[in-house]
């Protein structure tokens, strides 16, 4: 599971670099290619789109690596209580060694 969520953060992060690069923070980039005002995907739409597009993702990113970092302290306490179960079971499994028993005077 661990896996799983490190690869949608990557990709995550790559939509959010691009969707950055796509920005031009003096008004171009994506949105000054719509320059009419009377289309469905106009720049004040477009601009408002990749700035709430980028917010998500940023959101993503973030509930994503805190579920990472819950999945891996689960990972180690499952671990430390496995380890502490075979710590208790390694003396019972050894046969313990006879001592001789005391003599009667």
């Amino acid at each position: 599971m661990y896996v799983f969520i490190t690869i949608l953060i990557v990709i995550a992060a790559i939509l959010l670099t691009l969707l950055v690069l796509v920005q031009n923070s003096k008004g171009g980039g994506l949105a000054a290619g719509f320059a009419s005002g009377n289309q469905v995907m106009g720049a004040p739409r477009t601009a408002d789109f990749l700035e709430k597009a980028t917010w998500t993702l940023i959101a993503i990113i973030v509930f994503f690596s805190i579920a990472a970092t819950g999945f891996v302290k689960g990972n180690q306490i499952a671990a430390e209580q496995q380890s502490a179960i075979q710590v208790e079971e390694a003396p019972d499994a050894q046969p313990a060694a006879e001592m001789p028993a005391p003599e009667a005077d």
